[in-house]
């Protein structure tokens, strides 16, 4: 979904009414302004990082023991 807006005379952009219903932002909400590709990315900044951030990547983790893991990491620390 792409929605044209017009930078202001101060550089300010308004949040279609469209996308603040549909990512639930609110008067008050922070957004993270981001570069990617040469493109400028907008995302709601999480309300609690924590839960955000929680399961990131698990697929990397499936079939490994995490005790052992961390055994052999530290292993990797003695020379």
């Amino acid at each position: 979904m792409a929605v044209r807006v017009k930078v202001s005379n101060k550089n300010q952009i308004a949040v279609p009414a469209e996308v603040r219903k549909k990512l639930q932002i609110k008067s008050g909400d922070y957004l993270l302004v981001e570069i990617r590709d040469g493109s400028v990315v907008l995302v709601p900044e999480p309300q609690d990082y924590s839960q955000h951030l929680r399961g990131l990547h698990r697929e990397i983790w499936q079939g490994s023991e995490p005790q052992a893991y961390v055994q052999q990491e530290r292993e990797g620390w003695q020379h």
